[in-house]
């Protein structure tokens, strides 16, 4: 398995042949990715799923199957790829042509931000090949069930996030391989540093791997 980090909650996962890219948003640099198979969209905000490059990247990956949570699927239904889109609720595995590579649906519903937001659907996505590292991006909640992971993606800072709330995801979870940082475009690198320093210290008795993908290229896990 290789994994890039594009920017704030963007992943690309390769593994078995099938190139994964999980929620293409606002802050994430995406912009001339071919060869996709799958794109994963864990939920309808814009820092998730940006709608003005959508039909781009999907235009220039045709084989790529689109895979939405139900709200956001429902949100795109003019959109040009709205045909092409399936949900992926929670529950639901979907296997990629012949490699074996299955996504598993998470969960149902975003963290709450405050009164004032809606709450909206969020289903987070396990991506599991045999022989490769199981990995869990949550989108925008922390209450998923994945059952045991070895990579998990966390969330650094958000409207809705609370650092207490992040380091007990990570020790109810106790990811075998470490946690990825993700959703973090909206610090600075002082600030990142210190979320990304209580998430290590105290993500775990002791400590936990703190994977941080950012800026690293693909990195091989």
């Amino acid at each position: 398995m290789q994994i890039t980090h594009l920017g704030h909650a963007c992943l690309l996962v390769e593994v078995a042949g099938e190139r994964i890219l999980v929620d293409p948003g606002a802050f994430s640099d995406f912009d001339g990715l071919r060869d996709l198979t799958a794109v994963v969209v864990t939920h309808q905000h814009a820092d998730h799923l940006d709608p003005e490059r959508a039909d781009d990247l999907l235009g220039a990956n045709p084989g790529a199957r689109v895979l939405m949570e139900a709200e956001t699927a429902g949100k795109v239904v003019e959109a040009g790829y709205a045909d092409r889109v399936e949900v992926l609720g929670a529950g639901r595995s979907v296997q990629l042509g012949g490699s074996g590579v299955m996504l598993t649906g998470v969960g149902e519903r975003h963290a709450d931000n405050h009164p004032y937001v809606p709450r909206v659907g969020n289903t987070g996505v396990v991506i599991r090949a045999e022989g490769e590292p199981v990995l869990y991006h949550p989108g925008d909640a922390l209450d998923g069930e994945p059952g045991q992971v070895d990579l998990l993606c966390v969330p650094v800072s958000a409207p809705w996030g609370k650092v207490a709330e992040s380091i007990a995801f990570v020790r109810r979870l106790a990811p075998a391989r470490g946690i990825v940082p993700i959703h973090d475009g909206l610090l600075n690198d002082r600030g990142r540093a210190m979320y990304l320093k209580h998430l290590g210290d105290f993500g775990a008795d002791g400590g936990v791997d703190l994977l941080d993908l950012r800026g690293a290229g693909a990195t091989r896990f």
